[in-house]
């Protein structure tokens, strides 16, 4: 009796296709919304998920002024920069950072999550952020994120 070779599938870039998808953060936590993102840029929902492959998955994240975060976040959680100069530490409270730039915080957050290499790089220039509904990918046909 001859057995039969079962081969793995590892893809290549060029054997994936692109997926457009619409994340909805209207009303959703800061980290949990972001770790979906997160994962959705990875491709960790794709059934041929593989590390290190750029998983061609690019997502709209509307809505995204509305998130909401739990507990005093609003003025306790701060977000710190430095300007090169002697005594320059900056920080921002989220409530401020959300008034100036209402897409900021969930960026930060996400690119947070991402890998800290050359790859995660590449992988924050596949998610768009924008404030209300509208978003300019209609063209790409992208479907609407449903979290299995």
């Amino acid at each position: 009796m001859k057995k039969k070779l079962v081969r793995s599938f590892y893809p290549k870039k060029n054997d994936l296709e692109d997926r457009w998808v619409v994340y909805n953060a209207d009303s959703k936590v800061l980290g949990r919304a972001a770790s979906e993102i997160s994962s959705l840029v990875l491709g960790k929902y794709s059934p041929t998920y593989t590390p290190g492959v750029p998983s061609r998955y690019f997502v709209v994240v509307t809505n995204a002024e509305k998130i909401q975060v739990t507990g005093r976040k609003q003025t306790d959680k701060k977000y710190y920069r430095h300007t090169g100069y002697p005594g320059g530490l900056k920080e921002t409270a989220l409530r401020d950072l959300m008034k100036k730039k209402p897409t900021e915080a969930l960026r930060k957050a996400v690119n947070g999550m991402l890998p800290n290499n050359s790859y995660g790089r590449q992988l924050q220039t596949n998610v768009f952020y924008y404030v209300g509904d509208a978003h300019k990918h209609q063209a790409q046909s992208p479907e609407l994120f449903e979290k299995r």
